[in-house]
């Protein structure tokens, strides 16, 4: 239903992936980009689903700074970062404490970045 809007900004399954290695989190949407180390991921939750006018396109929250990156109402996740990082415009501000990404499989990707418990 979203597609040909989303492709409008460049936003198409080629052009919109999480990828995870062993060092790093890269989210790609479209012309968007977020990369951080993966042991600055300091919290992971699974949300949604959603309305549509707050989940899809790139999107600042206004409620935490966070970013989100949507494609799907269906539900994501939503991932909080030690250190905030750069994602929704060029130049490096503003910084965002977290980050919502909707995902083929929202749970696989939280069992992949699951935060060990330290306590």
């Amino acid at each position: 239903m979203f597609r040909p809007v989303l492709a409008l900004l460049g936003v198409r399954p080629a052009t919109a992936w999480v990828a995870v290695t062993e060092r790093d989190l890269m989210i790609r949407y479209g012309p968007w980009r977020l990369r951080t180390d993966r042991g600055n991921v300091t919290a992971v939750e699974l949300s949604g689903p959603y309305r549509w006018w707050r989940a899809i396109g790139p999107h600042l929250s206004l409620a935490d700074g966070g970013a989100t990156f949507g494609s799907s109402t269906a539900g994501g996740i939503c991932l909080r970062f030690g250190v905030p990082v750069p994602a929704l415009v060029p130049g490096g501000r503003p910084r965002h404490p977290a980050a919502t990404v909707t995902v083929a499989d929202p749970p696989a990707l939280a069992r992949l970045l699951a935060v060990p418990d330290l306590s």
